[in-house]
């Protein structure tokens, strides 16, 4: 996995948990902490536009063969 997409998921997951705060809790964490608690905050927007860039990234992880991510190989058997 490239280090492009491993900041994309990552992203995805920060916005996955923010998703999850606002339905549960009614509370947006990225606007509390980044634009001052309202959506429209300059900073705010700048964050939500990258887990959106990411979101795109990620639905190549989904279509990628999971070989291809597979940092260990099966054990050969010598029978």
């Amino acid at each position: 996995m490239s280090w492009i997409q491993r900041v994309a998921l990552i992203l995805v997951i920060i916005g996955a948990i923010n998703w999850g705060l606002i339905g549960l809790f009614q509370y947006d964490l990225v606007a509390g902490l980044f634009g001052g608690g309202e959506q429209s905050g300059a900073f705010a927007r700048v964050i939500y536009t990258l887990v959106g860039i990411s979101g795109l990234i990620a639905i190549s992880l989904y279509f990628s063969p999971a070989a291809e991510y597979s940092d260990t190989t099966a054990p050969e058997t010598n029978e």
